[in-house]
């Protein structure tokens, strides 16, 4: 059987998540992490609850959502938490749609009067948003509320989403100022890493390393999470050769054109890539 050399499980796993962060026995690290993260806008949170993370339409015809992370604290505001490893070209999309779940279901029957407790999605990419590699390479965290396009102003400040691109965060271990830039440096690298650093030796961090730790895995365990990466390795392989491909037939047809246009073999291989072999066969093809 095929064997892991990394010390520490992939966080961007689902498996690896949901070991780190869903059970009831590493609530603590969830803890943390979200009062780091959101203490600023509503307050600590004392305790939280998980709450069952599938989520069904309210017909039939419906699609269901399964959330990573669904929980609750103790004032009843909500909770979703996503770790996302692979590209999503809708990922804003979905995060809205999972917004609506925990709004619907505070409805109750008979008379009500619409007063809702707070929602927070929070999603943890690794990868760039499509629109947004043109912006600041180093802005990284994104919290957005429904505000008034003239003024600026927050509207309503009860349904947040944050997104955090890790992908650019970019500071070194010894750069780290806050605790939240401790939690994105780990998320970020945990799965590179072979010990713990020192910077970030303290009891939460200590825990996290150690539940981490893929030789602590049951047999079973170990498996599941194997198959997980033996799964995203023969997707992104895929896509890559389908990418590549694609690359190679774009260059087929640039050279294509050039050849119309009477352009030297030599001059189609420098703007291509292509091999003087390749574009001579190209020639005779034509």
């Amino acid at each position: 059987m095929e064997t892991l050399k990394d010390k520490y499980i992939d966080p961007f796993t689902d498996f690896g998540f949901k070991k780190l962060f869903g059970e009831e026995c590493n609530k603590d690290l969830l803890l943390d992490f979200l009062n780091e993260l959101l203490h600023k806008k509503e307050g600590r949170i004392v305790s939280l609850t998980y709450l069952k993370n599938e989520k069904l339409g309210r017909s039939d015809e419906d699609r269901k959502a399964i959330f990573d992370l669904y929980c609750e604290n103790e004032k009843g505001e909500k909770f979703i938490v996503e770790m996302q490893k692979a590209r999503q070209a809708f990922i804003k999309d979905r995060t809205l749609y999972y917004g609506t779940f925990p709004i619907v279901e505070q409805a109750p029957k008979g008379d009500w009067s619409y007063e809702l407790k707070a929602v927070y999605i929070v999603a943890i990419l690794e990868f760039v948003f499509d629109d947004d590699k043109g912006d600041d390479p180093n802005k990284y965290r994104y919290d957005v509320m429904l505000t008034d396009i003239e003024t600026h102003k927050v509207f309503y400040k009860k349904l947040t989403f944050t997104y955090l691109v890790t992908p650019k965060f970019h500071k070194g271990v010894d750069e780290l100022e806050t605790r939240f830039e401790k939690w994105i440096y780990v998320l970020k690298n945990l799965k590179r890493l072979d010990h713990l650093p020192e910077r970030l030796r303290d009891r939460i961090f200590e825990k996290m390393f150690a539940a981490a730790e893929i030789a602590r895995l049951s047999k079973e365990e170990y498996e599941i999470y194997l198959n997980k990466i033996k799964t995203y390795r023969d997707w992104k392989n895929s896509l890559d050769t389908a990418k590549e491909e694609g690359k190679i037939e774009e260059k087929i047809e640039i050279a294509k054109n050039l050849f119309k246009q009477g352009v030297s073999p030599e001059i189609i291989s420098n703007a291509t890539g292509l091999s003087i072999q390749q574009i001579e066969k190209l020639k005779t093809d034509l």
